[in-house]
């Protein structure tokens, strides 16, 4: 029979020492940024009740859940995201706070959806939330903090889509399609399936200018030179007035120089249910999905009682540690600290240098096996320390830079 006691489950890990070592300067990188552009932190419970994400709300499928019960037999889950309990707080906990709020979170989060290709049950997410104002300042506020923590966290070579719900949202208006054909619809869009577009279209004979932005939009990618092919006559209103949001978005990154980092992809429909807006993911090369994912959600909020506008991206720690390691960029650990060995009557002198060193700031370490000096002198060696020190019971050191 398997020992199960010394195996982790499917989908979580262990994380060592270098690993875990360069996963904390990550997210102290990620944090540094956060706290530069005004967002402050905020931790909300690994353990919630399930209709904050289920229930009538439904805004996470049940499936995708680790589920239990509380001692009063009451449902709960381990939170399986992030941005809907920051949600949850500004509807309850941060009732009198001033408009904008910016919030701020890291945080390890539970999904059975993520495994796979590199993905985890248990990952880690940090991300940022802009409540309280919707305009084009904020959607470009959002996407620009987007760019900056992926900057902060060492990765340069990396790319930024934007799509925008409300056009997809104007299309399927002016179609007259049915909601389960939108979502047929949105879903085939979503993995650029054209056959299968072309068909719902056919079924319902959608006038032709319609019909061939709609076949187009898993094509409308690129750069902002594609809204310029786009005949507002041919779309509607609603479409229209997003196009004009991208276009404005688009000008105020330009402004704040970083269009490089920016591209457009009008056939990104995200699978979330509770956009509204701007929509984004982010991509760089070493990993096969995205590193981050955001956009407006300006009726999340409102499900937990209070109107508030909001929007916000959240990025993968995981995946960004898998990318810098593929990319060869992640931070090397150089040889630092001291490690102490000691004559037997010189206990005393080299605990008093040990503390003497740490409250310097610096890394010290007593050799506690008492080994020989060579032996000594390798183990410090391999556990990486910069410097050898040996306290004679004279009280003399010999020291050593290895």
């Amino acid at each position: 029979m398997k020992r199960w006691n010394i195996y982790t489950p499917e989908g979580v890990q262990d994380i060592l020492f270098e690993s875990c070592r360069q996963k904390r300067l990550l997210e102290s990188k990620i944090r540094d940024a956060f706290r530069l552009n005004g967002y402050k932190e905020v931790e909300t419970p690994t353990i919630e009740y399930y209709d904050t994400f289920g229930g009538e709300r439904g805004l996470i499928n049940q499936e995708s859940m680790y589920k239990f019960c509380d001692s009063k037999g009451r449902l709960l889950v381990l939170r399986p995201d992030l941005t809907v309990p920051v949600a949850r707080v500004a509807a309850t906990r941060l009732r009198d706070e001033p408009f904008p709020i910016k919030c701020c979170y890291i945080g390890n989060t539970f999904s059975f959806d993520e495994l796979g290709g590199g993905r985890q049950n248990e990952f880690t997410q940090a991300g940022c939330e802009l409540l309280g104002i919707n305009s084009a300042e904020a959607d470009a506020e959002v996407v620009a903090m987007a760019i900056e923590t992926v900057k902060a966290a060492g990765i340069d070579e990396f790319q930024i889509d934007i799509g925008q719900v409300g056009f997809f949202k104007g299309l399927m208006a002016e179609s007259g399609l049915s909601e389960d054909e939108i979502e047929e619809v949105r879903e085939l869009i979503d993995q650029k399936n054209l056959v299968g577009v072309e068909q719902v279209m056919d079924r319902h004979k959608v006038r032709t200018p319609l019909k061939r932005i709609i076949l187009d939009l898993p094509k409308l990618f690129g750069s902002k030179d594609i809204l310029h092919k786009i005949n507002p006559e041919d779309i509607g209103k609603e479409a229209t007035k997003a196009i004009e949001n991208i276009k404005e978005v688009l000008e105020i990154l330009e402004d704040r120089n970083l269009a490089q980092y920016v591209s457009l992809d009008l056939g990104m429909v995200q699978s979330l249910n509770y956009y509204t807006g701007i929509v984004f993911r982010g991509y760089t090369y070493g990993v096969g999905f995205p590193i981050l994912s955001g956009g407006r959600y300006d009726k999340l909020v409102e499900k937990f009682g209070r109107e508030c506008e909001a929007t916000g991206f959240s990025l993968g720690i995981n995946m960004v540690m898998m990318a810098l390691e593929r990319q060869k960029k992640l931070v090397k650990q150089e040889p630092e600290g001291v490690f102490i060995s000691y004559e037997k009557n010189a206990r005393k002198i080299a605990g008093d240098y040990l503390r003497q060193l740490i409250q310097n700031n610096c890394t010290a370490e007593l050799d506690l096996m008492q080994m020989e000096t060579e032996e000594s002198k390798k183990y410090a060696r391999l556990r990486g320390f910069s410097k050898f020190v040996c306290i004679r019971n004279d009280g003399s050191r010999e020291e050593i830079m290895l």
